[in-house]
Parts: C-alpha cells; structure tokens; sequence
C-alpha cells in the first residue's frame, strides 16, 4: 500500500439519480473511494502522450491505442493491444510505458472540483482513499504533480487482480473499516464502475457514464454531500 499523507452494469443498466435525489443515494455514505486518473487528477493530457508515444515504439496505430484503454490497468491493454507479446515482452512494454508516464508530467493537475471536494470531506471527518489501476510508482508521481496528498492509496501493486475487479475498492473499504455498503466509489471509466458495483458500493460516475449518482465534476459532489448533512 503506497502511503502519501458487468461494465456500467452490463446487463442491469441504472438510472442517473437527478440532481435532487443526489442525497437520498449519499443518505448512508460514511466514506469515499476516488479512482485518480481522470476522477481526481486531470492527466489525459499526458496519458494521451505516453500510450502515442508506446504505439509508436510497437508499430500500432495511434488512434486505436488511445481510444481502448482508459480504466484498465497497462498490462490489460498491452495483452488486448499486442496478444503476439510473450509474458515477458509484456512486462518490457509495460516498464517502458511506465518510465514514460513518470516522466511526462505537464499538465498533470487536480481535477475540477478536486479542492472543494476534499475541503468538505475534512470538513465533515468523512475518510477516504485512492483506488487507482495505475502501479504505486505512477499513483505517487501524478498525485504529487497534481498537489494532492492522498491518506492512502491502493493501487495496481497491491492487488492480484486490477480493475474490473472489485478487490481494490474491497481492500480500501477493508482499511478505511467501512462497510463496502457505506462506501462511495468515484469514477470515470466503465471498468471502474463495474468495480465499484462488484464490491457492493454506490457509484457517481463523471464523463456521462451510469451511476447511482452522475456529475460533471467533483466540486457537484461536494455540493451534494453538503446537502446530506
């Protein structure tokens, strides 16, 4: 654990709670579990960068890499993307992938809202984590760059098994000592989402995804816990 201070339900499709309803779902929350890359830190930018620069390097086109691989841990995709890679060269494609994105940093910031949603959590003793499917050395990398200082991160190095999966949400429940039930999950992808479902939480889902609660941004969820109590 790296300390610092069905997809969308296949087959069982939810309603977006409107606006209003919002704290009827945040009613039993007693804490929140945000995925990083793109839920609390803005970085496509340079996740764009690096997987270009990695398609480049196997001779894959640009475009199809970019488009298939938000919410899956890196060795996930390089297996979907390049199924001819031995284990081993998967592991090489993966350290390579890496070594870029901890050193393409620019641009990497909070996500909006990130600020006031994590003023309000303090503010009402509300504990939360990371679960990202990135590996420690990047969680801690794009956390820093962003300003964000997480109590604790559960990331890709720390489960047997990443996203969809839900063990990452489970192991955060696990050391927060919350129920899985009274836990939030936040996320922007569909196999985040089923993760969090799969573990048994509510889910507010960002980019117009399905969750038991759908936001814009983190600062419409702070707002939303604000009005729970």
């Amino acid at each position: 654990m790296l300390e610092t201070g069905d997809p969308r339900g296949e087959g069982t499709m939810s309603v977006p709670i409107r606006s209003e309803e919002a704290p009827g779902v945040l009613e039993g929350v007693r804490a929140v579990l945000l995925d990083m890359d793109g839920t609390l830190v803005d970085s496509d930018s340079a996740v764009e960068r690096c997987w270009r620069t990695w398609a480049v390097r196997y001779g894959l086109p640009e475009e199809e890499v970019v488009a298939g691989v938000h919410g899956y841990p890196a060795p996930t995709s390089i297996r979907r993307l390049a199924p001819w890679l031995s284990e081993e060269e998967v592991a090489d494609a993966a350290q390579l992938l890496l070594d870029l994105e901890c050193t393409d940093l620019d641009g990497v910031v909070a996500a909006q809202g990130a600020g006031e949603l994590l003023a309000v959590l303090a503010e009402r003793a509300i504990p939360w984590a990371v679960v990202t499917g990135s590996g420690a050395r990047l969680a801690k990398a794009r956390l820093a760059a962003a300003g964000v200082t997480a109590p604790f991160v559960v990331s890709l190095d720390d489960v047997a098994v990443g996203k969809p999966d839900p063990e990452g949400y489970l192991m955060a429940a696990a050391e927060l000592g919350v129920d899985p039930a009274a836990c939030l999950a936040v996320e922007d992808s569909a196999p985040g989402i089923a993760a969090g479902r799969a573990a048994g939480m509510p889910v507010a889902a960002l980019r117009g995804l399905d969750g038991e609660l759908s936001i814009t941004h983190l600062g419409e969820l702070a707002a939303h816990l604000r009005r729970v109590g």
